[in-house]
């Protein structure tokens, strides 16, 4: 006599499996880890309204000079801001203004903002991380307040850059550091790979192209940012700061910086 196995529905499709049922198998998020990322993925979009759009961090200049012409030297210039420039040195600063938060260490979280909003190479990128940091503070109080948030915008006394607001607000909601960082970084490189997209022009396939290439780079910033104290912060990326030099009397310009 041939026994039947009858298997459930639920159980064969995880489609069909009851909220308990996911739980049990261990491949349903929690609710905190839900809320962080609808946060992160509205915070860090580009409908968010910092005004990321409008800025090139010295990709126009480059553009104009000859330095970035196509996908693959677009990459590559990308690859040293974000390894050896900017983008490490932003990844540190957040880093640490989410734990000095998360702690509630009002004296290290004011002395990060300050060296955060003095460590940059040109007036332009000035204007650029510390515009972008005003209305990322702006915005997280007016519709994303929680409890902590003021107190660790107070603690900064002063002007707020970019990766340090997107670092205490993110402690403020409870985020954990790593996938806030990772997500920082991969808006930071889309919204360049935008800018170039725009300059060069490249077709959204290769925007893509760049984009899914520099895959390895942002991980492996954002593990080195994590690991780094502020006194392993530092750039090597010179032909990019001086494009941001530059671009403050190039004659015709579409970006702010």
């Amino acid at each position: 006599m041939t026994a039947t196995v009858v298997t459930s529905t639920s159980t064969a499709n995880p489609m069909l499996m009851s909220t308990n049922e996911r739980e049990a198998a261990g491949d349903a998020m929690t609710q905190a880890e839900a809320a962080s990322l609808y946060r992160l993925m509205t915070w860090l979009s580009p409908s968010f309204p910092v005004g990321g759009f409008s800025y090139s961090s010295g990709i126009e200049w480059a553009v104009e000079a000859g330095d970035v012409k196509d996908a693959a030297s677009l990459q590559d210039w990308l690859a040293a801001m974000l390894t050896d420039g900017s983008g490490f040195c932003d990844g540190v600063f957040l880093a640490q203004a989410h734990r000095a938060a998360e702690v509630g260490n009002s004296a290290a979280l004011r002395d990060i903002a300050e060296l955060a909003a003095a460590f940059v190479p040109s007036r332009e990128r000035q204007l650029e991380t510390s515009a972008q940091g005003r209305a990322f503070i702006e915005i997280a109080r007016a519709a994303w307040d929680c409890a902590g948030l003021e107190q660790a915008v107070a603690a900064c006394g002063g002007a707020i850059v970019y990766p340090v607001a997107v670092g205490i607000v993110s402690a403020a909601h409870a985020i954990p550091l790593p996938p806030g960082l990772h997500a920082f970084l991969h808006a930071l490189v889309s919204n360049w790979i935008s800018a170039g997209a725009r300059l060069v022009p490249l077709g959204q396939t290769d925007s893509q192209r760049v984009l899914a290439a520099l895959e390895p780079a942002v991980s492996g910033t954002a593990s080195r940012a994590m690991a780094a104290a502020l006194d392993d912060l530092g750039s090597a990326s010179f032909r990019a700061d001086l494009a941001s030099l530059r671009h403050e009397t190039q004659y015709t310009r579409l970006f702010r910086s």
